[in-house]
């Protein structure tokens, strides 16, 4: 899997834009220079992000989004995803056999 995250990611399982591996892995954004949590759906090369406004929804459950435009720097919160699970596990072991 490469090391950049792609150019529009969603978290909306019925986008085209939607991949469920990517999204396990742990994408986070930095829009603006701010680090944002709320973010439904971006595009690097078009510069948006989508954000969820409240805790309104559309007539299908769907919550309200706006549109923020400006530098969107997407990024892996987890680095490398077998290197983690792989340290994680020699971390449990050593833990265990301390207690």
């Amino acid at each position: 899997m490469s090391d950049t995250p792609p150019d529009r990611l969603s978290l909306d399982p019925s986008s085209p834009h939607f991949n469920a591996e990517l999204l396990q892995r742990g994408v986070g954004i930095r829009f603006n220079g701010n680090e944002k949590t709320n973010v439904e759906e971006y595009s690097v090369s078009e510069g948006w992000i989508k954000v969820a406004a409240g805790k309104s929804r559309d007539r299908f459950g769907n919550p309200m989004t706006m549109k923020l435009k400006g530098t969107v720097e997407p990024y892996f919160q987890n680095a490398e995803a077998g290197a983690d699970t792989q340290a994680g596990d020699d971390g449990a072991t050593d833990q265990s056999d301390e207690a």
